[in-house]
């Protein structure tokens, strides 16, 4: 199983979250955050928590099977790009098993 961790601009969350959901990836965690790259977005403002100029950024993670991560990395790199720079990045790492709380049942294939 693979995890996918996305950190993509706010304004295309919801073209990329639906474009998910219609292409069977259910269930996806999106949280808000401020990124710090090389790329300083216009709207970038002073941080109220951290002491630097920070641009808004959302993290979205899901976790899939071995064989569907390309689908997901692609349209994700796909519905996620924008004309000006700085649109993101995306880290994949393994992940040994997955268990659904309310049966244990494990969701590896």
């Amino acid at each position: 199983m693979k995890e996918i961790k996305a950190f993509i601009k706010p304004k295309r969350v919801q073209l990329v979250v639906e474009s998910l959901r219609d292409a069977g990836f259910e269930s996806v965690t999106l949280s808000k955050g401020e990124g710090t790259g090389a790329y300083k977005d216009p709207d970038a403002s002073p941080s109220l928590d951290f002491h630097f100029t920070d641009s808004p950024i959302v993290k979205l993670e899901l976790v899939c099977q071995n064989e569907e991560m390309e689908k997901a990395v692609q349209l994700i790199c796909g519905k996620a790009q924008t004309p000006e720079p700085g649109d993101g990045i995306i880290y994949v790492s393994e992940i040994d098993d997955a268990y659904r709380i309310k049966t244990g049942d494990s969701l590896k294939q």
